[in-house]
């Protein structure tokens, strides 16, 4: 696959350095930080699924 270039600044830079472990790519940190947000996303979904919505005990189907 190729490589591209993003342009982001120092503060951006620092913060991601600060997210990830010695010896891992920027590539690497912003992969798990994708992850981990579309999980959070997933979760929240079902969360607001279980709080607003009401749900048949499956005895009484």
């Amino acid at each position: 696959m190729a490589n591209t270039t993003i342009s982001i600044n120092q503060q951006t830079k620092k913060a991601l350095l600060e997210l990830g472990t010695k010896g891992e790519t920027y590539d690497t940190i912003i992969k798990k930080l994708i992850k981990r947000y579309a999980w959070k996303k997933i979760d929240d979904h079902w969360n607001k699924i279980l709080t607003k919505d009401e749900f048949i005990p499956l005895d009484e189907l």
